[in-house]
C-alpha cells in the first residue's frame, strides 16, 4: 500500500463561532489509521477522512456527516478521476457483508473505485448481452441486494466514484418507509455490474446527474418504484436499456445521452402508475427503439431526438398509453414512431423524417387507438403513415409528404379505420392515401407534385376492394384522379379538384351504389369529366366541370 507522505497536517480547525460552525478534522489513511473503517470510526461529524492511493481490502460503513475522500486533485484519468482510479476499495467478492461502502445521513463519498462486492459472472453477462437480455429473469429487477455503494433511507452525496464488477448494482439507492432518501449521485462511472449501473428503488428521490453507466447487466440507470431527477447522464452498451423505468416510477429524465444499448435507449414498462417525464434526451444507435413504452406504462415523451436506432425512434406496445410531443425521429431503420399490440397513443407536433420505412407506423393488433395531431412527417423511405388492421386512428392538421418513389404516402389496410381532418398530403407515388379499410377524409389538401397521366397509378385516394371511403370538402390538385375506387363503398361530396387527367373521380364495380354529390372539377380539357361510374358519366348530384383557360 502506497503512503501519501506529503500530507502531514492532521487537524484543520474550522472553529466554533456565533453562526453555528463546528470544529472539523482531517484524518489521514494510512498515516493515522491503517484501514479506512478505523479512520471513519474515529471521525466526528463534519470530519474529512482523506485516503492515500492504494488498494484497501475492506467494506466501509460511513458515519453521519463524515466525508470520505481520496487524496489528490481532479485530474482526469482513463475512466474517471485519476485519484478515483488509484484509490480502490476491494470488497473481497463473496467474503464480507454489506455494500462496499454503506452511506450514512449527510455523509459524502468522493473519489474511490469500489469493486469485487458479491460475484460478477462474466459468462452470464456475455450470454445475455448476445441475446439482448430477452432471457433475463424479470424478478430480480428492483429486489434488495448488496450494491457496490449502498444508500438505504439516507440523504447523502456520492461523487467522482467508479463502481465496477459488482454482483448487484454499482450504486444502489433504496428508500425506507417514512424516511427521506434523496442522495445526490454525481459524476460517477458504473460499468460491468450484475444489476444496474445505478439503481433507484422503493420511493427514493435521488438527483442522478452527469454519471456514465455502461455495460451493466440490466439498465445503465434503473428505476423501480422511485422518482429521481435524472439529468445529463451518459448510458451506453448496457444489456437492457440505457435508462430503465418500471413499477410505478415517476422520474424526470432530462438531457441524457443513451446510445448503443442492446434494447432501448430509454425503456418504460409495467403499469399505468409508471408515469415518467422523458424530455430533451438524445437516444441513438440502440438495438431496439430509441425510447420504448410497454405494458400499460404512461410516459410523457417530449422534445427528444431519436435517430439511427435499429427499430423505431419511439416505440409503443402492449397497452402502453404514452403522450409523445415535439420529438424529432430520423434515420431509424424501421420507423420514426411505431405502435403495436393495442397501445393507446397521442402524437402531437413531432418531426419524423428520413426513416427507413415509415414516419409513423401502426403494426397489426386487436384494438389500438391513436390521436395524431400537427406532426410533420416528410421524406420517409416508404410511407409517411402505415395503418394496419386493428387500429382506429384520428389524424388532424398534419403534413404528410414525400418526394419521388412509388409507395403511397399513407396506407390504410383492411381492418383499420382512419379519420383525416385538415391535413396536407403532398407528394408523388401511386397514391396520397391507398385505402383498403375505412377512411373518412374531410377538409384535407391533397397536393400532387408531378401528375403522371400514364404508367403506374397516380391517384390522390386509391380505394381498393372492400374499402369504405368518405371524402368531403377536400381539395385535390395535380393527381391523375382525385379518387379511383374499385369494388368499394364510397361517398364523395363537396370536393374541389384541379389539374387532373380526363376524369376527376373514377368508380368501378362499386360494392354499394356510390354517392357522388356537389363536387367541382376545374380543367382546360374539353373532354374532362367530373365523375364516372363503370365508365359512365355521373350527370346527377350537382357534380360539374368548370372550364378554365389552357
Amino acid at each position: 500500500m502506497k503512503i501519501l507522505s506529503a500530507v502531514a497536517i492532521v487537524v484543520a480547525l474550522v472553529g466554533t463561532s456565533r453562526d453555528g460552525t463546528v470544529d472539523a478534522s482531517e484524518i489521514l489513511v494510512p498515516s493515522h489509521h491503517e484501514s479506512i473503517q478505523a479512520a471513519v470510526n474515529a471521525a466526528a461529524p463534519f470530519d474529512v477522512v482523506v485516503v492515500a492511493p492504494g488498494t484497501y481490502h475492506e467494506r466501509v460503513q460511513l458515519k453521519p456527516k463524515v466525508t470520505l475522500r481520496s487524496a489528490g486533485g481532479n485530474d482526469k484519468g482513463k475512466i474517471g478521476l485519476k485519484r478515483a482510479e488509484a484509490t480502490i476499495i476491494d470488497g473481497g467478492g463473496e467474503d464480507g457483508e454489506g455494500p462496499g461502502v454503506a452511506m450514512a445521513e449527510g455523509a459524502t463519498l468522493d473519489g474511490f473505485t469500489v469493486t469485487n462486492v458479491g460475484t460478477y459472472d462474466d459468462e452470464s453477462w456475455n450470454r445475455h448481452f448476445k441475446t439482448q437480455g430477452e432471457e433475463q429473469a424479470e424478478e430480480p429487477i428492483g429486489q434488495p441486494g448488496t450494491g457496490g455503494i449502498g444508500v438505504v433511507g439516507v440523504t447523502c452525496v456520492i461523487k467522482n466514484n467508479i463502481a465496477h464488477h459488482i454482483g448487484y448494482s454499482g450504486i444502489a439507492v433504496m428508500g425506507v418507509d417514512g424516511k427521506r432518501c434523496s442522495p445526490h449521485v454525481i459524476n460517477n462511472v458504473c460499468y460491468r455490474n450484475m444489476g444496474g449501473g445505478i439503481g433507484c428503488m422503493k420511493k427514493s428521490t435521488a438527483i442522478v446527474e452527469e454519471n456514465t453507466c455502461f455495460e451493466n447487466f440490466y439498465a445503465g440507470i434503473g428505476h423501480d418504484d422511485a422518482s429521481p431527477l435524472v439529468i445529463r447522464n451518459t448510458c451506453y452498451g448496457n444489456v437492457r436499456a440505457g435508462i430503465g423505468i418500471s413499477d410505478g416510477s415517476q422520474p424526470v429524465v432530462r438531457n441524457n445521452r443513451c446510445f448503443k444499448n442492446r434494447r432501448a435507449g430509454i425503456g418504460v414498462r409495467t403499469g399505468s402508475s409508471t408515469r415518467p417525464i422523458i424530455e430533451d434526451n438524445d437516444c441513438f444507435e440502440n438495438d431496439m427503439a430509441g425510447i420504448g413504452a410497454r405494458e400499460e406504462s404512461s410516459p410523457i415523451i417530449r422534445g427528444n431526438r431519436c435517430y439511427r436506432n435499429r427499430l423505431a425512434g419511439i416505440g409503443s406496445r402492449t397497452h402502453a398509453t404514452p403522450t409523445i410531443i415535439d420529438n424529432e425521429c430520423y434515420e431509424n431503420k424501421e420507423t420514426g414512431i411505431g405502435q403495436m399490440s393495442d397501445a393507446r397513443t397521442v402524437l402531437i407536433g413531432n418531426h419524423l423524417h428520413h426513416n427507413g420505412k415509415s414516419g409513423i407506423g401502426f403494426a397489426a393488433c386487436e384494438s389500438g387507438r391513436s390521436l395524431v395531431v400537427n406532426n410533420r412527417v416528410i421524406d420517409n423511405e416508404l410511407v409517411a403513415v402505415g395503418i394496419n388492421p386493428g387500429w382506429k386512428v384520428t389524424l388532424s392538421e398534419n403534413e404528410f409528404s414525400r418526394k419521388g418513389g412509388l409507395p403511397p404516402i399513407v396506407m390504410v389496410f383492411a381492418g383499420s379505420e382512419a379519420t383525416f381532418t385538415s391535413n396536407v398530403i403532398r407528394g408523388e407515388g401511386v397514391a396520397g392515401i391507398r385505402a383498403a379499410g375505412v377512411v373518412r377524409a374531410d377538409n384535407n389538401l391533397f397536393e400532387g407534385l408531378t401528375l403522371r397521366k400514364v404508367g403506374p397509378p397516380n391517384f390522390a385516394v386509391w380505394a381498393l376492394t372492400g374499402a369504405n371511403v368518405t371524402l368531403s370538402n377536400n381539395s385535390f390538385s395535380n393527381w391523375r384522379h382525385a379518387l379511383h375506387a374499385t369494388e368499394s363503398e364510397t361517398l364523395i361530396s363537396g370536393n374541389t379538384i384541379s389539374s387532373f387527367h380526363r376524369t376527376a373521380i373514377v368508380i368501378n364495380k362499386p360494392s354499394q351504389p356510390p354517392i357522388v354529390v356537389g363536387n367541382t372539377a376545374a380543367s382546360a380539357d374539353p373532354q374532362a369529366g367530373a365523375a364516372t361510374v363503370d365508365g359512365v358519366s355521373v350527370e346527377t348530384g350537382n357534380n360539374r366541370v368548370e372550364k378554365i383557360a389552357s
